[in-house]
């Protein structure tokens, strides 16, 4: 273990996570506990709720906050210079501290019941298509990466008699589908038990791959590829990468703070694993075992006590 920092001040700090249970929220917990044992006495570390999109890069951003997760990490691209849901507000002093994995795509997926395999089939077909995901409210990437997907592939939910059915969160999404009361589904979280439960019934449509690269052209977002096989019958699948969480900081965060953080995130790392061991690997909310090396690798530039560290292995 390389050496372990000290703060030999007191601090107080305010980080962002998720809505109180989630992963974000137990990154939060695991960066408050380690910082607060190698911090002077009379440190505090505050974790605000946040939702774990554009709300808590903006709230970096803005200085309400010090430190915040976002997902996917490569989202957070458009912030720097104001693309996306960002135009007209852009964050050039963002800096990371590491972008903890967690293997995740966005995929869009069709009962076969509707009789499409494809979004060329799906254009001529033209389905009042009853579709979960999350809310397009400029704040959530599952619905504002949804809506992008279908603008782009020419897919006309409403102007074919469908409706959207959109809710905060993944879960809610799911019990649509399993109760029947949705004909697709466009998400991530794909580790989650549920898309083994209603996948077999289900055509994977890969996102055609001219509206990928606009998407990483015009916003910063890549594509992925999920296994064949991930979900039950389905084959290889190319479409939206949806991975990792972003550990966010300003430029002006304190250099050893900065270094501190990137050493607890590498170096106690089996405290975030254990949490997820009884899970395999590739189905887990957290793709582990952690690697310091990826961990150092973000999609926007690391912050120099950050880089530091990374430097270091």
């Amino acid at each position: 273990m390389r050496q372990e920092p000290r703060i030999n001040r007191s601090l107080t700090l305010h980080l962002q996570g998720d809505w109180g249970m989630q992963n974000l929220h137990r990154v939060c917990g695991w960066i408050s506990q380690e910082l607060t044992d190698r911090s002077a006495s009379g440190t505090r570390v505050a974790i605000w709720n946040g939702r774990g999109f554009t709300d808590n890069v903006r709230a970096v951003g803005e200085e309400r906050v010090d430190l915040a997760l976002a997902t996917p990490a490569a989202f957070v691209t458009a912030a720097l210079d104001g693309r996306g849901p960002y135009r007209g507000q852009s964050f050039p002093d963002l800096r990371a501290i590491a972008a903890i994995p967690q293997r995740d795509r966005l995929v869009v997926a069709v009962r076969r019941s509707v009789g499409v395999t494809s979004f060329e089939e799906l254009r001529q077909a033209k389905p009042a298509l009853r579709v979960a995901t999350s809310l397009n409210d400029g704040v959530n990437h599952v619905g504002l990466a949804a809506h992008e997907v279908l603008d782009r592939s020419g897919a006309d939910i409403a102007g074919w008699g469908g409706r959207f059915l959109e809710d905060e969160r993944p879960f809610d999404s799911f019990e649509h589908v399993l109760a029947g009361r949705a004909d697709a589904v466009i998400h991530e979280a794909i580790m989650l038990p549920h898309w083994q439960e209603f996948g077999r019934d289900m055509h994977f449509l890969p996102i055609e791959r001219e509206v990928l690269a606009g998407l990483e052209r015009d916003l910063g977002w890549p594509d992925a590829m999920v296994p064949a096989g991930y979900f039950p019958g389905a084959p290889e699948l190319r479409t939206l990468d949806f991975s990792d969480f972003l550990v966010l900081a300003r430029a002006d965060l304190a250099e050893d703070v900065a270094h501190a953080l990137a050493w607890i995130l590498g170096e106690t790392r089996q405290l975030l694993e254990q949490q997820y061991a009884h899970i395999p690997s590739e189905r887990s909310p957290v793709t582990y075992p952690l690697d310091p090396h990826a961990m150092g690798r973000t999609p926007i530039p690391l912050h120099p006590g950050a880089a530091r560290y990374y430097e270091s292995l």
